[in-house]
Protein backbone atom coordinates (compact mmCIF):
# COMPACT_ATOMS: atom_id res chain seq x y z
CA UNK A 1 0.00 0.00 0.00
CA UNK A 2 2.76 2.42 0.93
CA UNK A 3 4.58 1.65 -2.33
CA UNK A 4 1.48 2.73 -4.28
CA UNK A 5 1.69 6.18 -2.67
CA UNK A 6 5.36 6.46 -3.59
CA UNK A 7 4.63 5.37 -7.17
CA UNK A 8 1.81 7.91 -7.40
CA UNK A 9 4.16 10.63 -6.12
CA UNK A 10 6.72 9.92 -8.86
CA UNK A 11 4.05 9.68 -11.56
CA UNK A 12 2.74 13.10 -10.42
CA UNK A 13 6.24 14.52 -10.88
CA UNK A 14 6.32 13.10 -14.39
CA UNK A 15 2.87 14.57 -15.08
CA UNK A 16 4.02 18.03 -13.93
CA UNK A 17 7.05 17.78 -16.18
CA UNK A 18 4.90 16.91 -19.22
CA UNK A 19 2.40 19.67 -18.47
CA UNK A 20 5.17 22.26 -18.30
CA UNK A 21 6.71 21.12 -21.61
CA UNK A 22 3.50 20.68 -23.59
CA UNK A 23 3.20 22.37 -26.98
CA UNK A 24 -0.13 24.00 -27.81
CA UNK A 25 -1.27 23.64 -31.41
CA UNK A 26 -3.92 25.72 -33.14
CA UNK A 27 -7.02 23.93 -34.33
CA UNK A 28 -7.13 24.57 -38.06
CA UNK A 29 -8.93 21.81 -39.94
CA UNK A 30 -11.77 19.33 -39.96
CA UNK A 31 -11.70 16.48 -37.49
CA UNK A 32 -11.01 13.15 -39.18
CA UNK A 33 -9.38 11.05 -36.43
CA UNK A 34 -10.33 10.89 -32.78
CA UNK A 35 -8.53 9.32 -29.86
CA UNK A 36 -10.95 8.47 -27.07
CA UNK A 37 -9.54 7.98 -23.57
CA UNK A 38 -12.27 6.69 -21.26
CA UNK A 39 -12.23 6.02 -17.52
CA UNK A 40 -14.36 2.88 -17.42
CA UNK A 41 -14.10 2.78 -13.64
CA UNK A 42 -16.77 5.50 -13.54
CA UNK A 43 -18.46 5.31 -16.96
CA UNK A 44 -20.41 2.35 -18.38
CA UNK A 45 -21.70 3.74 -21.69
CA UNK A 46 -18.57 3.58 -23.86
CA UNK A 47 -20.34 1.95 -26.82
CA UNK A 48 -23.11 4.55 -26.77
CA UNK A 49 -20.51 7.35 -26.67
CA UNK A 50 -18.73 5.89 -29.71
CA UNK A 51 -22.07 5.56 -31.52
CA UNK A 52 -22.83 9.22 -30.76
CA UNK A 53 -19.49 10.23 -32.29
CA UNK A 54 -20.24 8.22 -35.45
CA UNK A 55 -23.62 9.93 -35.72
CA UNK A 56 -21.71 13.22 -35.96
CA UNK A 57 -19.94 12.02 -39.11
CA UNK A 58 -16.77 10.48 -37.72
CA UNK A 59 -16.01 7.11 -39.33
CA UNK A 60 -15.94 4.23 -36.83
CA UNK A 61 -12.49 3.11 -38.06
CA UNK A 62 -11.13 6.61 -37.35
CA UNK A 63 -11.96 6.39 -33.65
CA UNK A 64 -9.30 4.71 -31.53
CA UNK A 65 -10.40 3.88 -27.99
CA UNK A 66 -8.33 3.15 -24.90
CA UNK A 67 -9.97 2.52 -21.56
CA UNK A 68 -8.60 2.95 -18.04
CA UNK A 69 -9.65 0.87 -15.06
CA UNK A 70 -8.65 1.85 -11.56
CA UNK A 71 -8.90 -1.79 -10.50
CA UNK A 72 -7.43 -3.63 -13.47
CA UNK A 73 -7.99 -7.39 -13.25
CA UNK A 74 -5.37 -9.41 -15.09
CA UNK A 75 -7.60 -12.46 -15.59
CA UNK A 76 -10.60 -10.52 -16.88
CA UNK A 77 -11.11 -10.09 -20.63
CA UNK A 78 -11.97 -6.56 -21.70
CA UNK A 79 -13.80 -5.62 -24.90
CA UNK A 80 -11.26 -2.90 -25.78
CA UNK A 81 -7.65 -2.03 -25.06
CA UNK A 82 -7.59 -1.40 -21.31
CA UNK A 83 -4.85 -0.31 -18.94
CA UNK A 84 -4.46 0.26 -15.21
CA UNK A 85 -1.96 1.65 -12.73
CA UNK A 86 0.35 -1.31 -13.21
CA UNK A 87 0.89 -0.42 -16.88
CA UNK A 88 2.65 2.83 -15.97
CA UNK A 89 6.06 2.65 -14.35
CA UNK A 90 7.40 4.71 -11.46
CA UNK A 91 9.05 7.05 -13.96
CA UNK A 92 5.77 7.67 -15.78
CA UNK A 93 6.62 5.44 -18.74
CA UNK A 94 4.01 3.19 -20.29
CA UNK A 95 4.77 -0.52 -20.51
CA UNK A 96 2.06 -1.63 -22.95
CA UNK A 97 2.54 -1.50 -26.73
CA UNK A 98 -1.09 -0.47 -27.44
CA UNK A 99 -0.79 2.40 -24.95
CA UNK A 100 2.44 3.67 -26.52
CA UNK A 101 0.81 3.50 -29.97
CA UNK A 102 -2.17 5.47 -28.66
CA UNK A 103 0.06 8.13 -27.07
CA UNK A 104 2.20 8.51 -30.19
CA UNK A 105 -0.74 8.71 -32.63
CA UNK A 106 -1.30 12.23 -33.95
CA UNK A 107 -5.07 12.38 -33.65
CA UNK A 108 -6.89 15.46 -34.84
CA UNK A 109 -8.76 15.38 -31.55
CA UNK A 110 -8.24 13.63 -28.21
CA UNK A 111 -11.34 13.25 -26.06
CA UNK A 112 -10.35 12.77 -22.43
CA UNK A 113 -13.62 11.33 -21.21
CA UNK A 114 -13.11 11.29 -17.44
CA UNK A 115 -13.97 13.69 -14.66
CA UNK A 116 -11.79 12.37 -11.83
CA UNK A 117 -8.23 13.57 -11.35
CA UNK A 118 -6.33 10.29 -11.46
CA UNK A 119 -2.64 10.84 -12.21
CA UNK A 120 -2.32 7.70 -14.32
CA UNK A 121 -4.99 8.60 -16.85
CA UNK A 122 -4.01 12.28 -16.74
CA UNK A 123 -0.44 11.30 -17.63
CA UNK A 124 -1.67 9.52 -20.77
CA UNK A 125 -3.60 12.66 -21.76
CA UNK A 126 -0.58 14.91 -21.20
CA UNK A 127 1.82 12.63 -23.11
CA UNK A 128 -0.54 12.27 -26.08
CA UNK A 129 0.65 13.68 -29.41
CA UNK A 130 -2.91 14.64 -30.38
CA UNK A 131 -3.23 18.00 -32.10
CA UNK A 132 -6.16 19.18 -29.98
CA UNK A 133 -7.38 17.94 -26.59
CA UNK A 134 -10.88 18.21 -25.15
CA UNK A 135 -12.06 17.14 -21.70
CA UNK A 136 -14.20 17.97 -18.71
CA UNK A 137 -13.96 21.31 -16.95
CA UNK A 138 -13.54 19.82 -13.47
CA UNK A 139 -10.23 18.12 -14.38
CA UNK A 140 -6.88 19.95 -14.33
CA UNK A 141 -7.26 22.98 -16.62
CA UNK A 142 -3.73 22.57 -18.06
CA UNK A 143 -4.46 19.19 -19.66
CA UNK A 144 -6.96 20.19 -22.32
CA UNK A 145 -7.41 23.09 -24.72
CA UNK A 146 -11.19 22.94 -24.40
CA UNK A 147 -13.15 22.05 -21.33
CA UNK A 148 -16.82 21.17 -21.49
CA UNK A 149 -18.88 21.55 -18.35
CA UNK A 150 -21.32 18.65 -18.12
CA UNK A 151 -21.91 15.47 -16.16
CA UNK A 152 -19.99 12.30 -17.03
CA UNK A 153 -23.15 10.31 -17.70
CA UNK A 154 -24.57 12.91 -20.08
CA UNK A 155 -22.46 11.86 -23.09
CA UNK A 156 -25.04 13.04 -25.66
CA UNK A 157 -24.80 16.62 -24.37
CA UNK A 158 -20.99 16.40 -24.28
CA UNK A 159 -20.79 15.28 -27.93
CA UNK A 160 -23.40 17.76 -29.15
CA UNK A 161 -21.62 20.66 -27.40
CA UNK A 162 -18.28 19.51 -28.78
CA UNK A 163 -19.47 19.42 -32.39
CA UNK A 164 -21.41 22.65 -32.00
CA UNK A 165 -18.16 24.39 -31.03
CA UNK A 166 -16.18 22.63 -33.76
CA UNK A 167 -18.64 23.82 -36.42
CA UNK A 168 -18.30 27.42 -35.19
CA UNK A 169 -14.52 27.29 -35.55
CA UNK A 170 -14.50 26.10 -39.18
Amino acid sequence: MFLNYIKEFFVKKSLKFHLNNEKREVFTKNVQTIGLLIDESNFDHSEALIKELTLQGIAFENIKVVAYREKFKEKETYSRATFGKKHISWRGETTEVFLNEFINSEFDLLLSYYNVEDVFIMLVTSKSKAKFKVGFSNVNQDLNRWMISTELGNYKLFVSELFRYLKNIK
